[in-house]
């Protein structure tokens, strides 16, 4: 008994040495990430709640003005605004055009390049330099080429397909079409790259076993390297639905909401409400509203894409 006693004793007082260890490195670690924790709490956090506290008031944004508390009564003005509806229903059906393009168009792009294609590496940089380009300097280009007298409809009337020549940024229909294909030829190189990358990961060997037992490739991409790649997808998914939420420089660049909010989203009303009309209450309850959509949705894919991946 004499024996076992100091030797439990030296157990645990190696436990509790261990423990004081472990509590002096996370005492010392606390100074690293105190900065970080200050700014995101104090800055994103404080931004967050003052948006939430100025959505419940009727206020004009100049500090001269008191403003008036009037609780959910902007939300309650949203439930009936047809221009918010609008620009939610153009959100949702941008974010699924747009995400199914870029991801078909990428993934084959990712597959194709990882063939033995000549000058691979210029096609890469080719497929990925509109993502670096600024909304700013494209927006021109682009309203240039589909304006009434611009560069599209002159290729169609010289290609004998006149009849198809029309303004394309007056009409609600073709004005949104226009902000798709833009989005779309500026955001499928990063769609590629992530692909490209996670086809980088697949062993060689299951693809060689595929063709051992007479795969083609199409049926290898179907039914290989399109399931291993479904992590990637549904981190895609995640951030162009976030993306979709918060779109604000292409069309505000390229259509400013117009015609006729025909290309309003959620960004560009919030972006009108608040610096053109004065409404500043009214637009950070539309805020604070693409804040829990921007979290509902990105939950929900994660989710998703747990589930899918179990």
């Amino acid at each position: 008994m004499t024996v076992v006693r100091p030797a439990r004793a030296k157990r645990a007082t190696g436990t509790e040495a261990a423990a004081r260890r472990g509590l002096d490195m996370q005492s010392w670690g606390l100074p690293w990430i105190l900065p970080a924790a200050v700014l995101v709490i104090g800055l994103v956090y404080f931004a967050i709640g003052y948006t939430g506290f100025v959505s419940t008031l009727d206020w004009n944004g100049f500090i001269l003005s008191a403003p008036d508390f009037i609780g959910a009564g902007n939300y309650a003005e949203l439930v009936g605004d047809n221009v918010f509806w609008g620009a939610l229903w153009h959100t949702l059906y941008f974010f699924i055009i747009t995400f199914t393009v870029q991801t078909a168009v990428g993934f084959i792009l990712a597959a194709l390049l990882h063939s033995r294609v000549r000058l691979g590496a210029v096609y890469k940089v080719i497929i990925f330099v509109p993502t670096v380009l600024a909304p700013a300097t494209m927006a021109p280009v682009f309203r240039q080429i589909f304006d009434a007298d611009g560069q599209l409809n002159w290729l169609l009337q010289h290609v004998g397909l006149g009849w198809l020549s029309q303004p394309w940024l007056a009409s609600p229909s073709t004005a949104m079409g226009v902000v798709m294909v833009v989005t779309v030829w500026q955001w499928t190189g990063m769609t590629f790259i992530l692909y490209y990358a996670a086809m980088s990961q697949i062993d060689s060997e299951i693809l060689e076993a595929a063709r051992i037992d007479g795969a083609g490739g199409v049926r290898t991409m179907r039914s290989i390297i399109w399931p291993m790649c479904r992590g990637t997808t549904g981190a895609l998914a995640i951030l162009g639905l976030i993306g979709a939420l918060k779109t604000f420089d292409v069309p505000y660049l390229v259509t400013k909401g117009g015609p006729n909010h025909g290309t309003e989203f959620l960004g560009t009303y919030i972006y009108h409400t608040m610096v053109q009309e004065k409404h500043f209450g009214y637009a950070a309850a539309v805020a604070v509203i693409l804040l829990v959509l921007a979290i509902v949705g990105g939950v929900s894919s994660s989710v998703r894409s747990r589930k899918g991946a179990s």
